[in-house]
């Protein structure tokens, strides 16, 4: 084992969170010594550590005597005092303000004057945090995300005052710890928070306008885009007293930024202990832990499927045309549909109620399908009705669809899809955090791949399904909706010619 950056560890703090970087620490190497300030809690913090390396001997994952040397080098610290020769302290205690500036206070009082101090707060300023101290740039953040041994990245933090030194020797030991370390400024919820605002608040947005359900939501999201968890299973997993501060918190020190807005749905469930997963209920109920979910409505049984038209204007025109001849569809080919045709429209960021207007078009027998997401890349082909969609041409555009097997959903109209809506809002956040220089393209990445755990990174996403064609949903959305939330990021629209991933070696 390679001698670790920091020889004594301090973690203040022994939660879920200390425990878990108290774990790596000692597995690099490092003597760690436990602090809390509740006495029991350090014992019961050592005892479930040892309790999981002894599990990881038991599954032939770690040897015997590295579990026993890892043990012997978790110790306790009945007082603060004795983290005196401690060359990094690592706090992970409540998330108040004046709370963490207290005990920062204190410690560099006891600790030497090159020591370290490290916050691993995931909302709070560095800055603000570091600014009674007399060594601010000793200081920084170190946000690890739990469980803090699966999840392998780490964002390292500046404050204002952070000296450089500081970042590379916390850089290299989050390296030595197995982790994947990342650079961010010291902004809202610096990398993965900030870029994570897209997903549920877009999605909270969509149900609350009553486009669709939770479920439905988290259907399409998995199924379109891949997603390992819906929003709202997301949410569950997390439970709302954990994220729907986060949003607030967010909402807040970007001054009321549009884009970040939290949501009436989690503030309501807050207040009413509906928060997840732990308590047994949230977005859906839980019995031993499973989520209890209703059957997916069965496609319907149509027997005579009408002719079908396809706007001249559906994003992936011919694409759609070859799934239509692929389903054994009856397809006209006039200027216009004829009287009995089921008509398909495929827009980006528009609604089927404008585009049937605007195009001329029979509202009643308008139906919107998803294109922004080539057919053969899902697992879920997404329709929308208009208000005056008839029944019949509803059921027939869910039958024909659903005709090879693969699972449809119908949503009642609005400005963009689904997968539009959400897909667009996360690049266009992540675009954002590009053009404030929060990270470089690159710690983007790889902060949300590994801290987030989405099917590509936010900037890969964009280049994935087109930047012209997210610039398009994000216009069109503004054209709809009227609200700021969707105002492309000028650093989306300088590079939605050229591409997101390519510009990755610049910040």
């Amino acid at each position: 084992m390679n001698t670790p950056r920091f020889h004594t560890v301090g973690i203040v703090g022994t939660g879920a969170m200390g425990r878990g970087i108290a774990q790596i620490a000692a597995q690099a190497g490092s003597t760690v010594l436990l602090f809390d300030t509740q006495a029991d809690a350090i014992a019961k913090a050592r005892d479930a550590l040892g309790a999981q390396w002894d599990k990881l001997v038991d599954k032939g994952r770690l040897d015997a005597t590295d579990a026993a040397a890892h043990k012997q080098r978790l110790r306790p610290a009945a007082r603060l005092a004795e983290l005196a020769g401690c060359d990094l302290v690592v706090e992970a205690i409540v998330e108040k303000l004046d709370v963490k500036q207290g005990l920062f206070a204190e410690l560099e009082g006891v600790v030497g004057p090159d020591a370290v101090l490290a916050t691993n707060t995931s909302s709070l300023s560095v800055t603000a945090i570091a600014a009674g101290l007399k060594r601010p740039q000793r200081f920084a953040g170190y946000h690890f995300f739990n469980p803090v041994p699966l999840m392998k990245v780490v964002e390292v933090i500046a404050g204002l005052k952070t000296a450089a030194a500081t970042c590379a020797a916390l850089t290299d030991y989050a390296r030595q710890m197995g982790h994947t370390p990342v650079q961010a400024a010291d902004t809202p919820g610096f990398i993965v928070n900030h870029a994570g605002r897209g997903y549920g608040t877009e999605a909270l947005r969509i149900v609350s306008e009553g486009v669709a359900d939770f479920a439905t939501i988290d259907r399409i999201l998995r199924d379109q885009v891949g997603f390992k968890l819906g929003p709202f299973e997301l949410f569950d997993l997390t439970a709302l007293d954990v994220s729907h501060p986060v949003m607030e918190s967010i909402f807040r020190q970007y001054y009321d930024e549009p884009r970040y807005r939290p949501s009436v749905i989690t503030a309501q469930r807050l207040a009413g202990g509906v928060l997840g997963r732990k308590t047994g209920e949230g977005f859906y109920r839980y019995v031993d832990g499973s989520a209890q979910l209703a059957p997916e409505p069965a496609a319907p049984r149509v027997d005579d499927i009408p002719p079908v038209w396809v706007s001249t204007r559906a994003a992936r025109r011919a694409e759609l045309y070859q799934l239509l001849k692929d389903l054994g569809a009856k397809i006209e080919t006039g200027q216009s549909p004829s009287p009995q045709a089921l008509t398909l429209v495929a827009p980006l960021g528009f609604d089927v109620t404008t585009v049937a207007v605007v195009e001329r078009l029979d509202p009643a027998r308008t139906i919107g399908i998803d294109m922004l997401v080539e057919d053969a890349a899902t697992r879920r082909r997404v329709l929308a009705t208009n208000p005056a969609t008839r029944s019949d041409m509803r059921d027939a555009a869910h039958a024909l669809f659903a005709r090879d097997g693969k699972a449809v959903s119908v949503i009642r109209d609005s400005g963009g899809f689904v997968t539009q809506r959400v897909v667009a809002t996360i690049v266009n956040i992540a675009a954002d955090i590009c053009q404030q220089r929060v990270c470089s393209p690159q710690d983007l990445e790889t902060a949300v791949t590994l801290g987030l755990g989405y099917p590509l990174g936010p900037l890969a996403m964009g280049d994935r399904w087109g930047p012209a064609n997210i610039l398009e949903v994000l216009f069109n959305l503004q054209t709809v909706y009227g609200d700021p939330r969707y105002r492309p990021s000028p650093w989306l629209r300088r590079r939605g010619a050229i591409g997101l991933s390519l510009m990755h070696e610049e910040a």
